[in-house]
């Protein structure tokens, strides 16, 4: 007669959809220091979860860095062409100010 002990064998996939379904955050400070005088400090932060547990705490950073989101990129690109606009506005205002004599006054100061 033999004794069978209950085994649980959890296999890395599950670990891994344990771990992205609920998040791990590791962190740690690391100083350097020479006789009490702090010359260096690292602050480390990870945080492993799935992206749907990442936007459920509030963390959508890849969404509006225009590296990793096409969305962005063309957001950025748009507001980028709206202070364009805006500069060039205020450029023909600042010109149209300017009298011509005034104007070749300001060219031979340079």
């Amino acid at each position: 007669m033999s004794i069978e002990h209950p085994v649980r064998a959890d296999t890395i996939v599950d670990v891994l959809e344990k771990i992205l379904d609920k998040g791990v955050v590791i962190a740690g400070d690391i100083t350097v220091g020479i006789a009490d005088v702090e010359l260096l400090t690292i602050k480390i932060r990870l945080i492993i979860a799935s992206v749907d547990k990442a936007k459920e705490i509030g963390m959508d950073w890849w969404e509006t860095d225009p590296y990793l989101s096409s969305k962005a990129a063309k957001n950025n690109t748009k507001a980028i062409e709206e202070e364009n606009k805006q500069l060039k506005k205020r450029l023909e205002a600042l010109e149209k100010n300017i009298t011509p004599a005034r104007m070749a006054q300001e060219e031979r100061k340079y």
